[in-house]
């Protein structure tokens, strides 16, 4: 009897709990239809009422449905010159921010900002204007509106003297509410975010979302900028009568003999990610190409996790056959970088400007004709500042930042070459200095005391080249290729390599080459 009372309890008390399950979901329901209703009803109003519904909205996917004769205005080109003209812009929400019945929109394509204004009116409905301040940031928009004149400027953008007075908008791609980062966090200048308790974002957040980090007004500059880089040493060598060559980056043996290589397996054998386009740049020589270059990827399997260290980075490479002496091949290249400079000062003041904003350091500075020491000089140098070092010691990073902070008191310059570096500290390939055993006819080139060049003339001879590999205790078969290079007949040359990554960097004083680097490849990072 007991367990068949329990169990009718049991059942009640079920029953029970279905029926307020029940009524909750009938609750649930009607209210439900009663929010639509009230939205239907709002809906009709609203459309009864806005008489400016075909001036905004979201547009369907653009699918290459149809070509517009319609011309965009890019967000740069808003001057005073374009005053009470009517125009369409296409550009994305840096911020928007209602007031009344008024809604200012800051739209940015690219480094540029502009501001735009709704305001209700014949021309924008209430609705019109709630709909504008509803858009997501970064969602990106078309706009019809009149650029007109502004009496304040308008310090917050980089279009100061004009505003938009916005006729129409239609979304053409919506961005979702909540965003990995804040733009205007990653490009409050470094240390001001401290002070006033406002969000910076660290490094890691910003290579994390990167597609979002190099939205921002300082990411679009520094990538503009590095693209004038390659440009400007290009076009630079192109008038010096250089060729532009592609070199193999699958390599069947380590290219400059070292251990520091990425392995791939390739079929049934094994080869090696170029870290550098040595040897193939040097064979172009012996090739009669005379002075070649080349842009391209170059890896490093170093586990250094500092602050100028990639795994992977673009190598901007020269080699020249030189007729007496290789101070013509550094004359050649330094008048490259000088070229670079200058090309850089008079052709990009707006990104320069711009990174500044948020990374402040001094104008770089430079000589005509280029600052060139000796290592012995330079040696000289950092013992009367105090620094204990041998004569044929190499250079560590502390002592090169020092040397740079020296050479900059003494000459007034933030690039300059290093001549004549100790044999000991080169690669066995390095030619040695006919006066001085213990000395090379290699060299360096610094940027703000930090090295962006190494570079040397190369043995061009068979037998020293074997000489110098036994010396380095480097097995003669896996250089066999190499080595053979040189038996019909080569020209005396001499070259270098330079880190666009790093050069960037120096020359915009900032402060990780992670910066200046796409997507940057170190020991700890592969993606995105």
């Amino acid at each position: 009897m007991k367990v068949q009372r329990a169990g009718e309890e049991e059942q009640q008390a079920q029953s029970k709990k279905a029926l307020k399950k029940q009524q909750k979901e009938a609750e649930k329901a009607a209210k439900k239809a009663e929010k639509q209703a009230k939205l239907a009803a709002e809906q009709q109003e609203t459309d009864e009422d806005d008489f400016a519904k075909d001036r905004y909205g979201i547009c369907p996917m653009v699918q290459s449905q149809q070509k517009l004769d319609r011309a965009l205005v890019r967000v740069q080109d808003l001057t005073p010159e374009k005053a009470e003209q009517q125009i369409w812009v296409r550009a994305r929400i840096h911020t928007s921010r209602a007031k009344g019945k008024q809604c200012f929109l800051v739209l940015r394509h690219q480094q540029f900002t502009v501001q735009a204004l709704l305001a209700v009116g014949d021309r924008a409905s209430k609705q019109m204007v709630k709909f504008a301040a509803n858009l997501t940031k970064e969602s990106i928009i078309d706009v019809e509106a009149v650029v007109k004149k502004v009496e304040q400027k308008i310090e917050s953008c980089s279009q100061q003297d004009v505003e938009l007075h916005v006729e129409r908008v239609f979304v053409i791609s919506q961005s979702e509410a909540r965003l990995p980062l804040q733009l205007e966090d990653a490009v409050r200048p470094e240390g001001e975010g401290d002070e006033e308790g406002r969000a910076t974002v660290n490094q890691d957040t910003r290579l994390d979302n990167r597609v979002i980090d190099l939205r921002t007004t300082t990411s679009q500059a520094i990538f503009r900028l590095q693209s004038g880089v390659c440009q400007l040493f290009r076009d630079t060598l192109i008038n010096k009568g250089f060729v532009e060559i592609q070199t193999p980056k699958i390599i069947s043996a380590a290219s400059e003999g070292g251990a520091n290589v990425f392995t791939v397996s390739y079929f049934k054998t094994s080869a090696y990610l170029a870290q550098s386009p040595q040897l193939y740049k040097q064979m172009c020589i012996c090739a009669d190409f005379d002075k070649v270059f080349c842009v391209g990827p170059v890896f490093r399997a170093e586990d250094s996790n500092t602050h100028r260290h990639l795994t992977e980075f673009v190598g901007l490479d020269i080699e020249m056959a030189f007729n007496y002496h290789y101070h013509e091949v550094i004359d050649s290249i330094t008048d490259t970088m000088v070229q670079i400079f200058k090309g850089l000062r008079d052709r990009f003041q707006t990104e320069i400007q711009t990174v500044n904003k948020q990374y402040s350091s001094e104008p770089f500075k430079f000589l005509e004709p280029t600052l060139r020491l000796e290592y012995k000089e330079a040696v000289a140098m950092l013992k009367a500042a105090g620094v204990e070092m041998g004569d044929e010691e190499d250079l560590s990073t502390p002592n090169e930042k020092l040397l740079g902070r020296l050479v900059k008191e003494k000459y007034d310059t933030d690039f300059y070459v290093l001549d004549k570096y100790p044999l000991a500290v080169r690669p066995f390939y390095t030619m040695p200095d006919p006066n001085n055993p213990k000395y090379s006819n290699s060299y360096d080139m610094f940027m703000r005391g930090e090295e962006i060049l190494s570079g040397a003339q190369r043995v061009h001879d068979a037998q020293l080249l074997t000489e110098r590999a036994t010396h380095h205790g480097i097995d003669l078969e896996k250089i066999k290729a190499y080595i053979d290079s040189f038996r019909y007949g080569a020209p005396p040359h001499a070259g270098g390599g330079i880190g666009l990554e790093r050069v960037t960097m120096l020359y915009l004083g900032l402060h990780n080459v992670r910066q200046t680097s796409m997507f940057p490849r170190d020991p700890k990072r592969l993606t995105p």
